[in-house]
């Protein structure tokens, strides 16, 4: 049930009660009143008439009794008036009388105790107040009666328009009341809490943002402010299990990762046990075969097949020291002759005679690093360049902010969606043809970007083509960062 019905079932209800108690109270105090003002008056001309009434009536004169009689009558508030002797026989009268009292107990006794007598009576079917006054002679024996009527019409008609008049001003009074309520209601407490009930269905809709404006009474307004704290609470409480989920989903994230790295440890260890020993028996075939000629261009061949054994040797130290996160050893070196020996070192393993790479960027940068890791990094990325680029491969690199970034860019289709780029971050993705990779390169690559703090992202280019970016933090910023 809504406010305003039980204010009014509670509080002008049993106001409405005690209008209408007071009104019918005061109706029967004014009519018992009236009653007394009607017999008062009766009373008056009663007394003023009896002394003439009887002494008119122990001489008989019934001319003189007659004249008493109208006299009264002509009042205009007398209905009828008439004298009877002691015995209720009816002498003379005025107006509209009783004709024989000698059965009537009111007369009766009026003979017998002497004092006067009232009430309602009925006389020629109309009813009429009637008062009743004992005529004495000279020595105050009672000879007659003297009754003068009045109608009772005209007492009740006064009261009805009376009571009309009463029960219209209780009407009228309650229909105040509820306007004053149901007006007081609405301009005090109805349209703040109405604000507040819409607040809430607002809230209860999804839109939790919103909040209720205080206004209206103390009470309202400590009701608004309880509900905007507790909606403060559940957004709290809602971010803080958001940011709960957020830091779960990192955490299962990182699982996953080292689960991957967990898988490309044992590879990378498979790899290194299975191609330790015949690089090993390479090198010493080498070494001894170089002693063994003077020829020059077979000294220089097998110089290079050492070289290449050798890089191969650091290459799977390396990724064996990927696979154990091993702590970067840092040192400075030139951006220049890092992109220069992974060029360099690239040409030993494929052959780029059909596919150029040019380096756009001459200037000389400082980094902090271990060289050998992200050489690594740079050869993994320039062979996935060179295998997708139709002509040429572009090497530059800038300076923006604290950070240095390099662009590796190729000529070649680029890739077929944004979300590819991802994918080919993910271990043992690849999109080369089956045998002709493992899905790792990019994978170890970015990993030892992300160990100097770095990030490696890919793209298309606007004019075709792939562009991997590279950055690494500059050495003041990676000094400041360690």
């Amino acid at each position: 049930m809504g406010l305003q019905p039980l204010l009014t079932l509670y509080l002008v209800l049993p106001m409405v009660i005690i209008y209408a108690l007071v009104t019918w109270f005061g109706l029967a105090f004014v009519k018992q009143m009236a009653n007394e003002k009607l017999r008062s008056d009766l009373e008056l001309v009663g007394r003023a008439i009896r002394l003439p009434v009887s002494e008119a009536l122990a001489k008989n004169d019934l001319t003189a009794l007659q004249s008493n009689l109208e006299s009264v009558f002509s009042i205009g508030r007398v209905y009828g008036a008439s004298v009877f002797d002691k015995e209720g026989k009816l002498v003379t009268f005025s107006g509209v009388t009783e004709k024989d009292l000698s059965r009537s107990n009111m007369a009766e006794l009026v003979v017998q105790t002497g004092e006067q007598q009232d009430g309602y009576r009925s006389v020629e079917g109309r009813d009429v107040y009637s008062y009743f006054l004992p005529i004495t002679d000279r020595h105050g024996e009672v000879s007659g009666l003297l009754q003068i009527t009045r109608r009772a019409s005209d007492f009740e008609r006064s009261f009805d328009k009376l009571a009309r008049l009463a029960w219209l001003s209780w009407a009228g009074l309650v229909l105040v009341t509820l306007g004053i309520l149901f007006l007081g209601h609405h301009r005090a407490i109805g349209r703040y809490v109405s604000q507040l009930v819409s607040s809430m269905r607002r809230v209860a809709q999804g839109d939790h943002k919103h909040r209720a404006t205080e206004s209206g009474p103390r009470e309202i307004r400590e009701l608004i402010n309880g509900l905007n704290q507790m909606l403060d609470s559940i957004t709290a409480a809602e971010a803080e299990i958001s940011a709960h989920r957020h830091q779960e989903y990192l955490l299962q994230e990182q699982l996953k990762e080292k689960e991957k790295m967990a898988a490309i440890g044992q590879v990378a260890r498979g790899v290194a046990h299975e191609l330790g020993a015949p690089l090993t028996v390479i090198d010493g075939r080498a070494q001894r075969l170089s002693r063994q000629t003077d020829d020059a261009d077979s000294l220089r061949q097998l110089a290079a097949v050492r070289g290449q054994v050798k890089r191969l040797t650091r290459m799977v130290q390396q990724l064996l020291d990927f696979s154990r996160h091993q702590q970067v050893q840092t040192e400075k070196f030139d951006i220049t002759d890092l992109v220069n020996q992974a060029v360099e070192n690239l040409g030993y393993e494929m052959l780029i005679d059909s596919c150029k790479i040019d380096i756009t960027s001459s200037s000389a940068q400082m980094l902090i690093g271990d060289p050998q890791r992200l050489e690594l990094a740079l050869i993994n990325i320039l062979r996935n360049a060179v295998q997708a680029a139709q002509n040429a491969v572009t090497i530059h690199w800038h300076q923006v902010a604290e950070s240095l970034l390099i662009h590796i860019e190729d000529d070649g289709p680029g890739l077929a969606t944004p979300q590819q780029s991802e994918k080919l971050l993910s271990p043992f993705y690849t999109t080369k043809n089956q045998g002709e990779g493992t899905g790792l390169g990019l994978t170890i690559a970015a990993h030892i970007i992300k160990d100097h703090r770095g990030e490696l992202s890919l793209g298309n280019r606007k004019n075709g083509g792939c562009r991997v970016t590279v950055r690494l933090p500059l050495p003041e910023h990676s000094e400041h960062e360690s």
